[in-house]
């Protein structure tokens, strides 16, 4: 009975005759990690893309309605009144994610290594 470590393989056999190598396998590994890394970031990056751009587009929904109002082309004062509160609330939230972001990064940037 052969007790040779695991560790000491330096490589495994595969149907078709190819073998792969230790660092083949860790070097796959790795990719993978990598590329789950990149996809939580992707998701919060695209995330607040998309938080942004809501909050483009309520700001725009709310100088149309302005205009509209001045205009006279307004049945209902309170749509104005909600797309202010809207916008209002939705840039609030903008900014506070940017504060939040910047102080991480802050205090990213502080440490030492």
């Amino acid at each position: 009975m052969d007790l040779t470590p695991i560790g000491a393989i330096s490589s495994i056999g595969i149907k078709g005759g190819t073998a792969v190598t230790e660092g083949t396998l860790t070097g796959t590994l790795s990719q993978k990690s990598q590329k789950a890394e990149g996809t939580v970031f992707d998701a919060f990056l695209n995330s607040a893309i998309n938080g942004i751009n809501t909050t483009n587009s309520l700001l725009s929904d709310m100088e149309n309605e302005k205009i509209k109002f001045a205009l006279g082309e307004v049945d209902n004062a309170h749509d104005l009144g909600i797309a202010i509160q809207k916008a209002s609330t939705a840039l609030q939230y903008t900014v506070a994610v940017r504060d939040r972001f910047l102080e991480a990064y802050r205090e990213i940037m502080q440490m030492q290594i």
